[in-house]
């Protein structure tokens, strides 16, 4: 009976562990390419559970199961370690300066949470520049009124369907946009954001649907929303900012297409994972919410903040645009720029 056990949840696990190679956008497809480090943890007990079960009399089945799941773990250590110290940097550390820097916080608040004074007492501690936040309602616009006296520059689109957005900025705002690039339900922000010194920066801001059941069975309009914004930053020729809850892990396939495509980098590789969901369950916490940067950025600091009663954790940045462009970024091939076209049309097809 323990080894059948054994075999069963080995199957499930070898099986989760490649299933996300498979490019289909269904919801139980794409749920598989979230908790990548806790699929390698388990497997590895796997691995240890096997050896202690067979002990000396190993056999033919079990050689078989040891060895497909040593394979599973190495492959599953490669995708991790980029997003661990032990990884590359693609972005290199600068020290932070006024100046040429932006402060950024970032969160995810869940619209049913009421813990604005924790919210509002996180903006005081911390103190940034600006201020994204997503699921936020009438409620949430004026439970964080009382900072708006430190930010002249709001844009407040409270919504009651989950999406809607409220963005606070010390910088001067000299362009915005107010896009729905998939969904006429669904809000996202273009600016052109002036820094202390006079230099022009472009923020998209954007927060995508999830593929989850009830309310979106496939990752398709999430997808096109990604890499229509990636397209747009690799496009603009200033210093870019991409930010949200982009309802995507850093290390999936759709998060990759976007680096290649946008030629943006991600903070992450190099540094840790900065999980930010789930703030209530910690076995289960993932990378969510995401501030990717262009290349003319060096990264002073990235931390997740302390928890606001809500589902995820804030993230907070401070970049810096930088005199020598250092950052490393991929760039995509043509099959890849192919397969984005072809994600964005059925996106807008789907619309």
């Amino acid at each position: 009976m323990g080894e059948l056990l054994l075999q069963i949840f080995s199957a499930f696990f070898i099986f989760a562990t490649f299933f996300p190679l498979v490019k289909l956008d269904y919801w139980w497809v794409r749920i598989f390419d979230y908790p990548r480090l806790q699929k390698l943890v388990i497997i590895l007990l796997l691995v240890s559970l096997w050896v202690w079960n067979v002990q000396n009399q190993p056999t033919i089945t079990s050689s078989i199961w040891i060895v497909s799941l040593v394979f599973c773990s190495i492959y599953l250590t490669g995708k991790v370690v980029p997003f661990t110290p032990l990884g590359k940097k693609m972005i290199e550390t600068v020290p932070f300066e006024e100046a040429r820097g932006i402060h950024l916080l970032v969160g995810n608040v869940y619209q049913y949470n009421k813990n604005y004074q924790l919210a509002v007492s996180l903006v005081k501690k911390t103190n940034p520049d600006v201020i994204f936040l997503v699921e936020t309602d009438k409620a949430w616009e004026e439970g964080m009124s009382s900072i708006e006296k430190d930010y002249p520059f709001c844009i407040k689109i409270p919504l009651d369907n989950t999406y809607g957005l409220l963005f606070y900025s010390k910088l001067e705002i000299v362009k915005k946009e107010i896009n729905y690039l998939i969904d006429k339900e669904i809000p996202s922000l273009e600016l052109d954001l002036k820094l202390r010194n006079g230099e022009l920066i472009t923020v998209y801001a954007i927060h995508p649907t999830p593929p989850v059941p009830g309310e979106n069975s496939e990752s398709t309009e999430r997808d096109a929303e990604i890499l229509i914004v990636g397209k747009k930053s690799k496009e603009n020729k200033r210093p870019t900012l991409v930010i949200g809850d982009l309802n995507d892990v850093a290390w999936s396939y759709t998060t990759e297409l976007f680096l290649k495509i946008s030629e943006m980098a991600d903070p992450r590789r190099g540094r840790g994972l900065f999980n930010t969901f789930h703030a209530k369950v910690p076995l289960f916490r993932w990378p969510l919410d995401h501030i990717f940067l262009s290349k003319h950025f060096g990264l002073a600091s990235m931390k997740v903040e302390n928890g606001i009663g809500s589902d995820h954790f804030p993230i907070s940045m401070k970049a810096v645009l930088t005199e020598h462009e250092t950052t490393e970024t991929m760039k995509a091939n043509g099959k890849e720029k192919k397969e984005a076209h072809e994600k964005i049309d059925r996106g807008l097809q789907d619309e």
